[in-house]
Protein backbone atom coordinates (compact mmCIF):
# COMPACT_ATOMS: atom_id res chain seq x y z
CA UNK A 1 0.00 0.00 0.00
CA UNK A 2 1.14 3.53 -0.77
CA UNK A 3 0.19 5.51 2.32
CA UNK A 4 -1.58 8.87 2.22
CA UNK A 5 0.87 11.75 2.05
CA UNK A 6 2.73 10.21 -0.88
CA UNK A 7 2.78 11.67 -4.39
CA UNK A 8 0.66 10.24 -7.20
CA UNK A 9 1.17 11.27 -10.81
CA UNK A 10 -1.13 11.58 -13.80
CA UNK A 11 -0.19 11.87 -17.46
CA UNK A 12 -2.60 14.40 -18.94
CA UNK A 13 -4.22 17.48 -17.47
CA UNK A 14 -7.82 17.45 -18.67
CA UNK A 15 -10.99 17.25 -16.61
CA UNK A 16 -10.40 13.58 -15.79
CA UNK A 17 -7.04 14.47 -14.25
CA UNK A 18 -8.70 17.31 -12.36
CA UNK A 19 -11.31 14.98 -10.85
CA UNK A 20 -8.66 12.34 -10.11
CA UNK A 21 -6.64 14.95 -8.21
CA UNK A 22 -9.67 16.04 -6.20
CA UNK A 23 -10.36 12.43 -5.20
CA UNK A 24 -6.69 11.88 -4.32
CA UNK A 25 -6.61 15.03 -2.17
CA UNK A 26 -9.63 13.83 -0.23
CA UNK A 27 -7.69 10.69 0.66
CA UNK A 28 -4.61 12.68 1.66
CA UNK A 29 -2.37 12.24 -1.39
CA UNK A 30 -0.41 14.87 -3.27
CA UNK A 31 -0.69 14.94 -7.04
CA UNK A 32 1.54 15.90 -9.95
CA UNK A 33 0.22 16.25 -13.50
CA UNK A 34 1.94 16.55 -16.87
CA UNK A 35 0.28 18.55 -19.64
CA UNK A 36 1.52 21.04 -22.26
CA UNK A 37 -1.25 23.58 -21.58
CA UNK A 38 -0.69 25.81 -18.51
CA UNK A 39 -4.44 26.49 -18.45
CA UNK A 40 -5.48 22.83 -18.53
CA UNK A 41 -8.25 21.90 -16.05
CA UNK A 42 -5.88 20.07 -13.70
CA UNK A 43 -3.23 22.80 -13.49
CA UNK A 44 -5.12 24.80 -10.89
CA UNK A 45 -5.80 21.92 -8.50
CA UNK A 46 -2.72 19.67 -8.54
CA UNK A 47 0.16 20.13 -6.11
CA UNK A 48 2.72 20.20 -8.91
CA UNK A 49 2.03 21.02 -12.54
CA UNK A 50 4.69 19.94 -15.05
CA UNK A 51 4.38 21.88 -18.29
CA UNK A 52 5.50 19.37 -20.92
CA UNK A 53 4.14 17.19 -23.67
CA UNK A 54 3.36 13.59 -22.83
CA UNK A 55 6.16 12.54 -25.18
CA UNK A 56 9.00 14.20 -23.22
CA UNK A 57 11.29 11.75 -21.34
CA UNK A 58 12.35 14.56 -19.01
CA UNK A 59 8.77 14.79 -17.74
CA UNK A 60 8.62 11.01 -17.25
CA UNK A 61 11.83 11.19 -15.23
CA UNK A 62 10.43 13.98 -13.06
CA UNK A 63 7.35 11.89 -12.30
CA UNK A 64 9.49 8.82 -11.58
CA UNK A 65 11.62 10.82 -9.14
CA UNK A 66 8.72 12.50 -7.35
CA UNK A 67 5.87 9.98 -7.40
CA UNK A 68 5.21 6.55 -5.94
CA UNK A 69 2.75 5.65 -8.71
CA UNK A 70 1.40 7.11 -11.96
CA UNK A 71 -1.83 6.77 -13.92
CA UNK A 72 -3.26 8.29 -17.12
CA UNK A 73 -6.26 10.41 -18.02
CA UNK A 74 -6.08 10.03 -21.81
CA UNK A 75 -5.35 7.19 -24.22
CA UNK A 76 -2.95 9.46 -26.10
CA UNK A 77 -0.05 8.59 -23.82
CA UNK A 78 2.93 6.88 -25.46
CA UNK A 79 3.30 3.28 -24.42
CA UNK A 80 6.99 4.09 -23.97
CA UNK A 81 6.07 6.46 -21.13
CA UNK A 82 4.36 3.71 -19.15
CA UNK A 83 7.18 1.28 -19.88
CA UNK A 84 9.74 3.79 -18.64
CA UNK A 85 7.73 4.57 -15.52
CA UNK A 86 6.71 0.95 -14.93
CA UNK A 87 10.36 -0.08 -14.69
CA UNK A 88 10.81 2.39 -11.82
CA UNK A 89 7.48 2.89 -10.00
CA UNK A 90 3.94 1.52 -10.04
CA UNK A 91 1.76 2.33 -13.05
CA UNK A 92 -1.92 1.63 -13.68
CA UNK A 93 -2.85 0.72 -16.35
CA UNK A 94 0.23 -0.86 -17.89
CA UNK A 95 1.60 -0.19 -21.36
CA UNK A 96 0.19 -3.37 -22.91
CA UNK A 97 -3.41 -2.60 -21.96
CA UNK A 98 -2.98 1.02 -23.04
CA UNK A 99 -1.61 0.13 -26.47
CA UNK A 100 -4.48 -2.27 -27.16
CA UNK A 101 -7.09 0.30 -26.14
CA UNK A 102 -5.56 3.22 -28.04
CA UNK A 103 -5.58 1.44 -31.42
CA UNK A 104 -9.01 0.50 -32.78
CA UNK A 105 -7.54 -2.22 -34.95
CA UNK A 106 -5.67 -3.92 -32.11
CA UNK A 107 -8.66 -3.43 -29.83
CA UNK A 108 -11.14 -5.10 -32.21
CA UNK A 109 -8.77 -7.98 -32.90
CA UNK A 110 -8.16 -8.47 -29.17
CA UNK A 111 -11.88 -8.52 -28.38
CA UNK A 112 -12.70 -10.90 -31.22
CA UNK A 113 -9.83 -13.23 -30.25
CA UNK A 114 -11.30 -13.48 -26.73
CA UNK A 115 -14.82 -14.25 -27.94
CA UNK A 116 -16.25 -10.83 -27.10
CA UNK A 117 -19.12 -9.88 -29.46
CA UNK A 118 -18.34 -6.88 -31.69
CA UNK A 119 -19.84 -5.49 -34.87
CA UNK A 120 -18.37 -7.12 -38.03
CA UNK A 121 -15.16 -5.27 -38.88
CA UNK A 122 -12.16 -5.26 -41.18
CA UNK A 123 -8.80 -3.65 -40.46
CA UNK A 124 -7.64 -1.65 -43.49
CA UNK A 125 -3.94 -1.05 -43.08
CA UNK A 126 -3.23 0.31 -46.57
CA UNK A 127 -5.16 1.45 -49.64
CA UNK A 128 -4.57 -1.99 -51.15
CA UNK A 129 -6.93 -3.48 -48.53
CA UNK A 130 -9.87 -1.45 -49.85
CA UNK A 131 -10.40 -3.90 -52.70
CA UNK A 132 -11.18 -6.98 -50.60
CA UNK A 133 -13.96 -8.91 -52.39
CA UNK A 134 -16.49 -9.00 -49.53
CA UNK A 135 -16.45 -5.30 -48.65
CA UNK A 136 -19.19 -4.27 -51.10
CA UNK A 137 -21.57 -7.01 -50.01
CA UNK A 138 -20.90 -7.06 -46.28
CA UNK A 139 -19.69 -3.67 -45.02
CA UNK A 140 -21.94 -1.13 -46.73
CA UNK A 141 -23.43 0.84 -45.18
CA UNK A 142 -20.56 1.11 -42.75
CA UNK A 143 -18.36 3.39 -40.69
CA UNK A 144 -14.69 3.96 -41.42
CA UNK A 145 -12.81 4.87 -38.25
CA UNK A 146 -9.19 5.90 -37.89
CA UNK A 147 -7.29 3.39 -35.77
CA UNK A 148 -5.87 6.11 -33.55
CA UNK A 149 -6.82 9.46 -31.98
CA UNK A 150 -10.57 9.34 -32.57
CA UNK A 151 -13.03 10.36 -29.84
CA UNK A 152 -16.47 11.99 -29.49
CA UNK A 153 -17.40 10.98 -33.03
CA UNK A 154 -14.22 12.42 -34.54
CA UNK A 155 -12.08 10.62 -37.13
CA UNK A 156 -14.92 8.49 -38.44
CA UNK A 157 -16.84 8.74 -41.70
CA UNK A 158 -19.99 6.99 -42.89
CA UNK A 159 -19.49 5.11 -46.16
CA UNK A 160 -21.90 3.25 -48.43
CA UNK A 161 -19.91 2.65 -51.62
CA UNK A 162 -16.42 1.78 -52.78
CA UNK A 163 -15.89 5.33 -54.03
CA UNK A 164 -16.89 6.82 -50.66
CA UNK A 165 -14.63 4.35 -48.89
CA UNK A 166 -11.66 5.34 -51.03
CA UNK A 167 -12.23 9.05 -50.39
CA UNK A 168 -12.76 8.50 -46.66
CA UNK A 169 -9.60 6.41 -46.34
CA UNK A 170 -7.58 9.12 -48.07
CA UNK A 171 -9.13 11.77 -45.80
CA UNK A 172 -8.39 9.87 -42.57
CA UNK A 173 -4.93 9.09 -43.89
CA UNK A 174 -3.74 5.89 -42.33
CA UNK A 175 -4.74 2.54 -40.89
CA UNK A 176 -8.48 2.36 -40.27
CA UNK A 177 -11.18 -0.01 -39.14
CA UNK A 178 -14.23 -0.50 -41.34
CA UNK A 179 -17.29 -1.54 -39.32
CA UNK A 180 -20.63 -2.75 -40.52
CA UNK A 181 -23.34 -0.23 -39.54
CA UNK A 182 -25.39 -1.56 -36.64
CA UNK A 183 -29.07 -0.80 -36.18
CA UNK A 184 -29.03 0.63 -32.65
CA UNK A 185 -31.67 0.25 -29.99
CA UNK A 186 -29.54 1.76 -27.20
CA UNK A 187 -26.02 2.47 -25.96
CA UNK A 188 -24.71 1.66 -22.52
CA UNK A 189 -21.43 1.32 -20.64
CA UNK A 190 -19.90 -0.60 -17.77
CA UNK A 191 -17.23 0.90 -15.52
CA UNK A 192 -14.97 -1.62 -13.78
CA UNK A 193 -12.29 -0.98 -11.17
CA UNK A 194 -9.80 -3.85 -10.96
CA UNK A 195 -6.91 -4.21 -8.52
CA UNK A 196 -3.57 -5.94 -8.96
CA UNK A 197 -4.85 -8.98 -7.03
CA UNK A 198 -7.74 -9.42 -9.48
CA UNK A 199 -10.46 -8.10 -7.18
CA UNK A 200 -12.98 -5.88 -8.92
CA UNK A 201 -15.91 -3.54 -8.34
CA UNK A 202 -18.52 -2.52 -10.90
CA UNK A 203 -20.65 0.62 -10.86
CA UNK A 204 -24.34 0.59 -11.81
CA UNK A 205 -24.83 0.38 -15.58
CA UNK A 206 -25.78 3.69 -17.26
CA UNK A 207 -27.71 3.99 -20.51
CA UNK A 208 -26.12 6.68 -22.66
CA UNK A 209 -27.62 9.06 -25.17
CA UNK A 210 -25.34 10.78 -27.70
CA UNK A 211 -25.84 13.90 -29.80
CA UNK A 212 -23.55 14.61 -32.76
CA UNK A 213 -21.26 11.83 -31.57
CA UNK A 214 -20.77 13.34 -28.09
CA UNK A 215 -22.20 11.90 -24.90
CA UNK A 216 -25.19 14.02 -23.96
CA UNK A 217 -26.96 12.18 -21.16
CA UNK A 218 -26.36 9.16 -18.92
CA UNK A 219 -29.27 7.55 -17.08
CA UNK A 220 -29.11 5.25 -14.02
CA UNK A 221 -30.70 2.84 -13.51
CA UNK A 222 -30.59 1.91 -17.17
CA UNK A 223 -34.06 0.93 -18.46
CA UNK A 224 -32.78 -2.48 -19.51
CA UNK A 225 -33.53 -6.00 -18.37
CA UNK A 226 -31.53 -7.44 -15.50
CA UNK A 227 -30.33 -10.16 -17.89
CA UNK A 228 -28.81 -7.65 -20.32
CA UNK A 229 -27.12 -5.77 -17.52
CA UNK A 230 -25.66 -8.96 -16.08
CA UNK A 231 -24.38 -9.90 -19.54
CA UNK A 232 -22.77 -6.47 -19.99
CA UNK A 233 -21.06 -6.67 -16.60
CA UNK A 234 -19.85 -10.22 -17.25
CA UNK A 235 -18.33 -9.22 -20.60
CA UNK A 236 -16.61 -6.20 -19.05
CA UNK A 237 -15.08 -8.35 -16.30
CA UNK A 238 -14.01 -10.86 -18.93
CA UNK A 239 -12.22 -8.12 -20.87
CA UNK A 240 -10.53 -6.75 -17.75
CA UNK A 241 -9.34 -10.23 -16.82
CA UNK A 242 -8.05 -10.95 -20.33
CA UNK A 243 -6.07 -7.70 -20.23
CA UNK A 244 -4.85 -8.49 -16.70
CA UNK A 245 -6.02 -4.95 -16.15
CA UNK A 246 -5.17 -2.70 -13.23
CA UNK A 247 -7.12 0.54 -12.91
CA UNK A 248 -10.50 1.86 -14.01
CA UNK A 249 -11.78 0.54 -17.33
CA UNK A 250 -14.88 1.59 -19.27
CA UNK A 251 -16.48 -0.78 -21.76
CA UNK A 252 -18.90 0.89 -24.15
CA UNK A 253 -21.67 -1.20 -25.70
CA UNK A 254 -24.14 -1.07 -28.55
CA UNK A 255 -27.47 -2.83 -28.05
CA UNK A 256 -28.77 -3.61 -31.52
CA UNK A 257 -32.39 -3.94 -32.56
CA UNK A 258 -32.11 -7.73 -32.38
CA UNK A 259 -31.28 -7.46 -28.68
CA UNK A 260 -27.59 -8.31 -29.02
CA UNK A 261 -24.90 -6.60 -26.94
CA UNK A 262 -21.86 -5.62 -28.98
CA UNK A 263 -18.75 -3.99 -27.54
CA UNK A 264 -18.08 -0.70 -29.31
CA UNK A 265 -14.79 0.23 -27.64
CA UNK A 266 -12.90 0.25 -24.37
CA UNK A 267 -11.36 3.19 -22.52
CA UNK A 268 -8.44 2.51 -20.13
CA UNK A 269 -9.43 5.26 -17.69
CA UNK A 270 -12.46 6.82 -16.01
CA UNK A 271 -15.14 7.79 -18.50
CA UNK A 272 -17.61 10.60 -19.12
CA UNK A 273 -20.51 8.16 -18.66
CA UNK A 274 -19.24 7.45 -15.13
CA UNK A 275 -19.35 11.03 -13.88
CA UNK A 276 -22.65 10.30 -12.16
CA UNK A 277 -20.68 8.19 -9.66
CA UNK A 278 -19.23 11.32 -8.02
CA UNK A 279 -22.59 12.32 -6.57
CA UNK A 280 -24.60 9.11 -6.65
CA UNK A 281 -22.26 6.28 -5.60
CA UNK A 282 -20.59 5.35 -2.36
CA UNK A 283 -17.24 5.41 -4.16
CA UNK A 284 -16.73 7.40 -7.36
CA UNK A 285 -14.86 6.10 -10.38
CA UNK A 286 -12.09 8.60 -9.57
CA UNK A 287 -11.71 7.45 -5.99
CA UNK A 288 -11.53 3.88 -7.31
CA UNK A 289 -8.74 5.01 -9.64
CA UNK A 290 -6.86 6.41 -6.64
CA UNK A 291 -7.49 3.28 -4.58
CA UNK A 292 -6.20 0.94 -7.28
CA UNK A 293 -3.14 3.10 -7.91
CA UNK A 294 -2.27 3.30 -4.22
CA UNK A 295 -3.02 -0.36 -3.50
CA UNK A 296 -5.95 0.44 -1.21
CA UNK A 297 -9.05 -1.78 -0.93
CA UNK A 298 -11.66 -1.04 -3.57
CA UNK A 299 -14.66 0.93 -2.37
CA UNK A 300 -18.34 0.03 -2.55
CA UNK A 301 -19.40 0.97 -6.09
CA UNK A 302 -23.15 0.93 -5.46
CA UNK A 303 -25.60 3.81 -5.32
CA UNK A 304 -25.88 5.68 -2.03
CA UNK A 305 -29.65 5.43 -2.38
CA UNK A 306 -30.21 1.99 -3.86
CA UNK A 307 -33.77 2.73 -4.99
CA UNK A 308 -32.97 6.16 -6.41
CA UNK A 309 -32.15 7.40 -9.90
CA UNK A 310 -29.57 9.78 -11.31
CA UNK A 311 -29.15 11.55 -14.63
CA UNK A 312 -25.89 13.15 -15.77
CA UNK A 313 -26.10 15.82 -18.48
CA UNK A 314 -23.03 17.25 -20.19
CA UNK A 315 -22.59 21.01 -20.45
CA UNK A 316 -20.99 21.77 -23.81
CA UNK A 317 -19.77 25.09 -25.12
CA UNK A 318 -23.16 25.66 -26.74
CA UNK A 319 -24.59 26.46 -23.30
CA UNK A 320 -22.57 29.70 -23.45
CA UNK A 321 -23.99 30.69 -26.87
CA UNK A 322 -26.08 33.54 -25.47
CA UNK A 323 -23.53 34.60 -22.85
CA UNK A 324 -22.56 33.48 -19.38
CA UNK A 325 -25.11 31.03 -17.93
CA UNK A 326 -27.25 31.92 -14.93
CA UNK A 327 -25.89 29.40 -12.44
CA UNK A 328 -28.70 30.01 -9.97
CA UNK A 329 -30.92 27.67 -12.00
CA UNK A 330 -28.77 24.71 -10.99
CA UNK A 331 -27.41 25.91 -7.65
CA UNK A 332 -30.90 26.66 -6.32
CA UNK A 333 -32.18 23.18 -7.22
CA UNK A 334 -31.99 20.90 -4.16
CA UNK A 335 -31.42 17.72 -6.18
CA UNK A 336 -28.90 19.03 -8.73
CA UNK A 337 -25.11 19.12 -8.57
CA UNK A 338 -22.91 21.34 -10.73
CA UNK A 339 -19.42 20.39 -11.91
CA UNK A 340 -17.40 22.88 -13.96
CA UNK A 341 -13.98 21.98 -15.34
CA UNK A 342 -12.26 25.37 -15.20
CA UNK A 343 -11.87 25.70 -18.97
CA UNK A 344 -11.45 29.30 -20.08
CA UNK A 345 -12.84 29.20 -23.62
CA UNK A 346 -16.22 27.64 -24.42
CA UNK A 347 -16.38 26.20 -27.93
CA UNK A 348 -19.16 24.27 -29.66
CA UNK A 349 -18.81 20.61 -28.75
CA UNK A 350 -16.26 21.27 -25.98
CA UNK A 351 -17.07 19.63 -22.64
CA UNK A 352 -17.14 22.48 -20.13
CA UNK A 353 -18.82 20.68 -17.24
CA UNK A 354 -21.76 18.52 -16.29
CA UNK A 355 -24.74 18.44 -13.99
CA UNK A 356 -26.18 15.50 -12.12
CA UNK A 357 -29.73 15.31 -10.89
CA UNK A 358 -30.83 12.78 -8.29
CA UNK A 359 -34.44 11.78 -7.74
CA UNK A 360 -36.73 8.87 -6.92
CA UNK A 361 -37.23 8.03 -10.60
CA UNK A 362 -35.42 8.40 -13.92
CA UNK A 363 -38.28 10.47 -15.32
CA UNK A 364 -38.10 13.05 -12.53
CA UNK A 365 -34.30 13.23 -12.63
CA UNK A 366 -34.22 13.62 -16.39
CA UNK A 367 -36.87 16.31 -16.48
CA UNK A 368 -34.92 18.26 -13.86
CA UNK A 369 -31.68 17.94 -15.83
CA UNK A 370 -33.36 19.00 -19.07
CA UNK A 371 -35.06 21.99 -17.46
CA UNK A 372 -31.89 23.19 -15.72
CA UNK A 373 -29.73 22.93 -18.80
CA UNK A 374 -32.34 24.72 -20.89
CA UNK A 375 -32.38 27.61 -18.43
CA UNK A 376 -28.59 27.73 -18.31
CA UNK A 377 -28.48 28.25 -22.05
CA UNK A 378 -30.57 31.46 -21.90
CA UNK A 379 -32.25 30.28 -25.07
CA UNK A 380 -35.70 31.55 -26.06
CA UNK A 381 -35.88 28.74 -28.59
CA UNK A 382 -35.36 25.26 -27.12
CA UNK A 383 -34.53 23.94 -30.61
CA UNK A 384 -31.47 26.19 -30.89
CA UNK A 385 -27.92 24.77 -30.62
CA UNK A 386 -27.68 26.26 -27.14
CA UNK A 387 -30.19 23.73 -25.83
CA UNK A 388 -29.32 20.17 -26.71
CA UNK A 389 -32.48 18.56 -25.33
CA UNK A 390 -36.19 19.33 -25.39
CA UNK A 391 -37.68 22.25 -23.50
CA UNK A 392 -38.97 21.69 -19.96
CA UNK A 393 -42.28 19.91 -19.97
CA UNK A 394 -41.61 18.18 -23.28
CA UNK A 395 -38.80 15.89 -22.21
CA UNK A 396 -39.39 12.18 -22.56
CA UNK A 397 -37.18 9.66 -20.79
CA UNK A 398 -34.39 8.21 -22.88
CA UNK A 399 -35.34 4.53 -23.25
Amino acid sequence: MIAPGAWLGVLGGGQLARMFAMAAHRLGYRVAAVDPDPECPAAGVVDRYICATLQEPEAWQELATLCAAVTIETENVPGAALRFLGARIRVAPDATALEIAQDRGLEKQFLAAHGVPVAPFRVLATAADLGAPDIDSFFFPGLLKACRFGYDGKSQIAVSSAAQLERAFAQLGGPCVLEQRVALAAELSVIVARSADGSSAVHPVPMNHHAAGILDLSVVPAPLSARLQREAVAQALRIATALDYRGVLCVEYFLDTAGRLLVNEIAPRPHNSGHFTIDACRTSQFEQQVRVLAGLPLGDAGLVHAQGAVVMANLLGEVWTAGDPDWTSVLSHPDARLHLYGKRLPRPGRKMGHITCLADSVEVAQRAAVAIRWRLAHSPDPRSPASRLAAPGNAEPVV
